[in-house]
């Protein structure tokens, strides 16, 4: 006799543009969604069933729109979360996705690295994390320049700077300081890997095991996403040892759903840089590479259903980011970018845009990345916001 599929509640923490696709492919399956941010009218908020605003890193908040709407599913769409809350919850029996343990370590870097290279052994760039200038300084001379200096808890790039010698790093160590997200007081240095190219392998834990996605590669600049790509060409033996790695730190973390797993690949070595367990930015080509995007494959995995084959063509993205500030974002430039066969654009409908901010996606497909490549480029260079 057939399984009954009964329609589910989930409650979105986060309703950037990645929630809002979240939330179609749950609404796409029946479900309600009830969508929270910050600030009203957020992507995610203009196609769910219901929305509240409140900031996310008040606990109390979270916990009461629980109490009330009381969802099948809490589903983190953002890092900077008030995980403390989401951890209390769990321990009474509500459902956080993947879990509220995992959504906590991968919330702060010393975690998450501490985790993958000292627990579970897996290679990653030399580090310290420094609480102090003086420790800073230390850090940065034992894993030697250049160097990447990143707050413990931040996002898409927030606080991160690089520093070429002792010079830079006053000023690394109060970039670091005053864009961190939430008060860790603490610092991760990094040692530079001259690595031949990154990706982002998303793994998806889901009922019947776990599935990988074919590796994006990707540009980011200041540690934000900018252009991606898929499949990233490389050889069969560093796509194992990739599987392997992402496949060692997700079985680590747990849950369910899709998991970003960013890799460096230098000649034979493969090195764990960082994990977000939830849809990624630069997993956004999937929209139009895959048979299944990567948030119609995390929907999938929370509500327990198969995922079979994942299929690919050659596809790429571009971030298009706005130059201006202005509460009534328009775009130019969409027409011209659209006669480009085999091509797509998505607008997240962020209400109000400012220098730097990602306000839309340009995508591409082809007969290879590079063709899907230059389209991409094409067409992130006719789009404006205005």
């Amino acid at each position: 006799m057939p399984k009954i599929f009964k329609t589910k509640k989930i409650l979105l923490l986060g309703s950037g543009e990645l929630g809002k696709e979240v939330t179609i492919e749950t609404k796409r399956l029946g479900c309600e969604v009830i969508a929270c941010d910050r600030y009203k009218n957020a992507p995610a908020m203009q196609v769910a069933t219901r929305s509240y605003v409140f900031p996310m890193l008040e606990g109390k908040n979270i916990r009461l729109v629980v109490e009330k709407e009381k969802p099948d599913f809490i589903v983190p769409e953002i890092e900077a979360i008030a995980t403390d809350t989401l951890l209390e919850l769990e321990k009474e029996g509500w459902k956080v996705i993947p879990t509220a343990l995992a959504t906590k370590t991968t919330m702060n870097r010393e975690n998450i690295r501490r985790l993958a290279a000292e627990k579970l052994k897996l290679p990653t760039s030399p580090y310290r994390f420094a609480s102090s200038l003086a420790e800073l300084e230390k850090g940065a001379e034992a894993v030697g320049y250049p160097c990447f200096i990143k707050p413990t808890m931040s996002s898409s790039g927030h606080g991160q700077s690089k520093a070429k010698n002792k010079k830079d790093l006053a000023k690394a160590w109060k970039y670091a300081s005053a864009e961190a997200r939430g008060n860790t007081g603490k610092v991760i240095v990094e040692g530079k890997i001259n690595f031949d190219y990154e990706i982002t392998l998303l793994t998806v834990r889901h009922e019947n095991g776990t599935s990988f996605c074919a590796p994006i590669g990707h540009i980011q600049i200041d540690g934000d996403y900018r252009e991606s790509w898929q499949p990233q060409p490389m050889s069969r033996s560093n796509l194992d040892k990739a599987e392997k790695i992402a496949k060692k730190v997700t079985d680590a973390l747990g849950g369910r759903g899709i998991f970003g797993v960013e890799l460096f690949i230098k000649g034979n070595e493969v090195y764990f840089s960082e994990v977000s367990p939830r849809p990624h930015d630069t997993g956004m080509v999937t929209m139009l590479t895959q048979n299944m995007s990567e948030m119609e494959l995390h929907v999938r995995a929370i509500l327990g259903l198969p995922i079979p084959r994942i299929s690919c063509v050659p596809g790429a993205s571009r971030a298009i980011l706005s130059e201006i500030k202005t509460n009534n974002p328009a775009f130019s430039g969409i027409e011209e970018a659209l006669k480009t066969p085999d091509t797509a654009v998505r607008i997240f409908g962020k209400p109000a845009a400012y220098p730097h901010r990602r306000m839309a996606v340009a995508l591409a497909t082809g007969k290879n990345i590079q063709e899907a490549r230059a389209k991409a480029k094409t067409m992130e260079e006719k789009i404006r916001v205005v």
